[in-house]
């Protein structure tokens, strides 16, 4: 192993430490200091007072927290489950040759860079019951006869939010199946085509298997992100109608920064955090029976 000099210890640290004070300021600070105000009263004026446990039982006792949590599950669980499939699907059409590979590579992809603050403004405008082009084109198809009033229905208006998640974050997934996709030794496809496996029969005895270490990844990841899924609540819905898409991490927000509830609000952050600690745990230690080739694929 190479030594290296004090000299150059020394620039290396002085390199880094823009970034490890960015990261002690806005990051570790910050959580430590949330962790403090869950046990403390304060409304944004004066000295926070310690309280002990107070905050965690107000919290579990507000039937609006477990309306939201629940919400939050719902939401986790469906946009998961339409993420997972629909990215998969068009990982594996995109890793054939097909025409226009590259731009529709490219067109999946940009709405996961795109700001929410613009896909949000524009979905509005898709859903809006009067000229919305969703309503629009579903009248056309003679499916509905109707508007749909999509974000102001207390039935409508999560899966309106769920189908924006879901054409948003899709592309990232992708990127992530075609690389797991890609390292798939091609002497596998060409042992069951020899064997006579028709397409469907391969993808799930030697396309799936080898991808398992991917999926179990990129379900981790998609669990994480939905629980903290905020913005387009925030920009589409404000939690409405009827608390329909209160979503935990909106309704912590408004703990915080509506009702000037901070403790509260903090201690929603950290019941969080321990559910989605709790679930990840599940996640690896269930990953021991159905992820295959994980060594070979590190």
């Amino acid at each position: 192993m190479k030594e290296y000099s004090a000299s150059e210890t020394r620039w290396a640290w002085i390199f880094l430490a823009p970034c490890l004070l960015g990261l002690i300021i806005f990051t570790y600070l910050p959580v430590f200091a949330s962790l403090g105000l869950s046990f403390s009263y304060w409304n944004l004026l004066g000295t926070p007072r310690f309280i002990g446990l107070e905050n965690y039982a107000t919290v579990l006792n507000d039937a609006l927290f477990w309306k939201s949590f629940g919400t939050t599950c719902w939401f986790v669980a469906l946009s998961g489950i339409l993420e997972l499939a629909i990215s998969l699907v068009l990982a594996v059409w995109l890793n054939r040759a097909v025409r226009g590979q590259s731009f529709f590579r490219t067109a999946y992809f940009l709405p996961f860079i795109t700001p929410m603050v613009s896909v949000a403004l524009v979905w509005g405008w898709l859903y809006d019951p009067s000229y919305g082009m969703f309503n629009w084109l579903l009248q056309q198809a003679h499916l509905i006869g109707k508007p749909i009033p999509w974000l102001y229905d207390p039935q409508t208006a999560l899966w309106a939010v769920i189908i924006l998640r879901v054409w948003k974050d899709i592309g990232y997934n992708i990127v992530i199946f075609l690389a797991g996709l890609q390292a798939v030794p091609p002497s596998l496809y060409e042992s069951a085509n020899l064997d006579g496996a028709s397409g469907w029969r391969t993808f799930w005895l030697v396309t799936l298997p080898m991808i398992t270490p991917t999926l179990f990844f990129v379900g981790v990841m998609t669990l994480i992100n939905g629980f903290q899924a905020f913005d387009s609540v925030y920009l589409l819905t404000q939690g409405g109608p009827e608390h329909s898409t209160e979503l935990l991490v909106y309704w912590m927000f408004k703990n915080a920064f509506e009702f000037y509830k901070i403790g509260p609000a903090s201690a929603i952050a950290y019941i969080l955090f321990i559910v989605i600690l709790l679930l990840t745990l599940v996640q690896w230690q269930l990953r021991k029976r159905w992820v295959l080739y994980e060594d070979e694929t590190a």
